[in-house]
C-alpha cells in the first residue's frame, strides 16, 4: 500500500487527552483516581445558556448557516468586545468555528504558506507545535524560564525574527503557566511585531479568569497598527462552561477573515446551529456566572498554591489567570521515589499516576520537561486529596 500523509503521521498524539483517558479508565476500573489533566471547567453550563439552546432546538432552528456562523451570533460578538475591551468590530470581520482550537487551526491555515515561520514562547499549549506543522508552517520556539515568570522580552522576540517569520502566537493568560502579560509588556512586544509586519495570533480564550482584581489588557486594544495586524482568537468554552457545545471565533481583518469563511465553507462548514443560538445568549446574557466560577477558581488557585509551596521539593509560581499550575520538578529529576527513577517529567508524571492514582499532564507537553501542570478546574475536596497524596509521594524521595 502506498504511505500514508507524512504531515499526518508526524502528527504526536495531544498528552492532555491521553492522561485523562487515562484517568477515565481509571475511574472505569473503580480505581479512586484525581484528574487535573484535561482544562475543561467543573460547572455546568448556566441554566440562561442551555435554555436558549433548547428553544433552538424547539423552535426548529436545525439548519445549516452560513459557514463563518450566523449574523445573530456574529453581532453578539461584536457587542461583547465593545463591552469587555472598549474595541469596535463589525460582522464581516468575524468568523465562528467549531471551538477556538478550530478556529486556531483555521487561522493559520489562512496564514502560512509552506516553511513560514511562526513564533511559539514555550511554555506553549500542547496543540500550538503540532498545529503549525500541520498547516506546513516552521515553529521558532522562544524559551522562557520560572526567573522571568515565563515571559518573553521584546529582545527575545526580535532576536527570533528572520525574513522567513510570519506570525507569533502569544497565549494570554498562558495555558499552561496562567501568567498574564501587562498593558506595557504586551505593548513592547507588539511595536516588534508592526516593525516587522508580523501577524500576531492572540489566543485570549482564558481574558475571563483573571485574579486578585488584575486588570486585562485585549491585544486588540492596543491601536490600530496592532488591530489590523491581529488575529483575536476566543471562544464560548472556558468562560461560559461551554466546552462540549464547541463555539470559537476569530476577530480580524474582514480581508483575512474572507479568507477563513471560504476555507471553512469547503472544510467543516458551520458549526452546530444550535450551538450558536446558545453563544448568543452567552455574550449577551449576564456575566454573574462567569464571576462566580472565576471568584471559585481564584479560591482553589489560593489553596493550591500555598499547599504545593508548603511541601518539601516542589514549588510553584503563582498563577495570575487560567486555571493552570505549573509544578517546578527541579529537586525531584535525577532522584527516585518508590522505585521510580525519575529523569523527566514523563517520569514523575506515570509514576505519580501509579502510585497515587493522580493523573497530572507532563511539562515536556509544553516545551518545559522540568515541570508538571496541573488544573484546578476541579472541586476543592478533590484538590485537598490530591495535595496530601502529593505531599505522601514526594516525601519518599531518595
Amino acid at each position: 500500500m502506498k504511505e500514508l500523509s507524512r504531515i499526518a503521521s508526524a502528527i504526536a498524539p495531544s498528552s492532555t487527552l491521553a492522561i485523562n483517558n487515562l484517568y477515565k479508565q481509571l475511574k472505569a476500573e473503580g480505581k479512586d483516581a484525581l484528574g487535573f489533566g484535561v482544562g475543561e471547567p467543573d460547572f455546568n453550563t448556566p441554566e440562561p445558556i442551555k435554555a436558549a439552546g433548547i428553544r433552538a432546538i424547539k423552535e426548529n432552528q436545525t439548519k445549516y448557516t452560513a459557514a463563518s456562523g450566523t449574523q445573530e451570533l456574529k453581532e453578539a460578538i461584536c457587542y461583547r468586545l465593545e463591552q469587555d475591551f472598549g474595541v469596535q468590530y463589525t460582522p464581516s470581520e468575524i468568523a465562528v468555528a467549531s471551538g477556538a482550537k478550530h478556529s486556531l487551526y483555521i487561522a493559520l491555515q489562512c496564514l502560512l504558506n509552506p516553511g513560514d515561520e511562526v513564533i511559539l514562547p514555550a511554555p506553549y499549549w500542547v496543540s500550538y507545535i503540532e498545529m503549525i506543522r500541520m498547516c506546513g508552517g516552521v515553529p521558532v520556539v522562544i524559551p522562557t524560564s520560572h526567573e522571568e515568570h515565563f515571559k518573553i522580552t521584546p529582545e527575545q522576540l526580535h532576536a527570533a525574527v528572520t525574513e522567513k517569520t510570519k506570525a507569533i502566537i502569544l497565549n494570554n493568560p498562558s495555558n499552561p503557566t496562567g501568567m498574564i502579560y501587562n498593558k506595557d509588556e504586551l505593548a513592547a512586544l507588539a511595536a516588534v511585531c508592526v516593525d516587522a509586519d508580523l501577524y500576531m495570533i492572540a489566543d485570549e480564550i482564558y481574558y475571563c479568569l483573571v485574579y486578585d482584581g488584575r486588570p486585562f489588557t485585549s491585544m486588540i486594544s492596543l491601536g490600530e497598527d496592532v488591530r489590523a495586524r491581529t488575529i483575536l482568537v476566543n471562544g464560548v468554552s472556558k468562560a461560559y462552561a461551554m466546552t462540549g457545545w464547541r463555539i470559537g471565533y476569530t476577530a480580524a481583518p474582514a480581508s483575512i477573515t474572507k479568507v477563513m469563511s471560504n476555507y471553512l465553507g469547503h472544510s467543516t462548514a458551520a458549526p452546530s446551529t444550535i450551538s450558536q443560538a446558545a453563544a448568543v445568549e452567552a455574550f449577551r446574557g449576564s456575566q454573574e456566572s462567569v464571576y462566580q466560577m472565576r471568584a471559585a477558581f481564584e479560591e482553589r488557585r489560593n489553596y493550591m498554591v500555598q499547599r504545593m509551596n508548603a511541601i518539601a521539593h516542589v514549588s510553584c509560581l503563582k498563577p495570575e489567570g487560567a486555571f493552570y499550575v505549573m509544578m517546578n520538578l527541579d529537586e525531584i529529576l535525577g532522584h527516585t521515589i518508590r522505585g521510580h527513577q525519575i529523569h523527566t517529567s514523563a517520569d514523575f508524571a506515570s509514576a505519580f499516576v501509579q502510585e497515587e492514582m493522580v493523573a497530572t499532564v507532563p511539562g515536556s507537553a509544553f516545551g518545559a520537561d522540568h515541570y508538571i501542570r496541573w488544573s484546578y478546574a476541579t472541586d476543592m475536596d478533590t484538590i485537598q486529596k490530591a495535595m496530601d497524596r502529593l505531599e505522601s509521594f514526594v516525601q519518599d524521595i531518595q
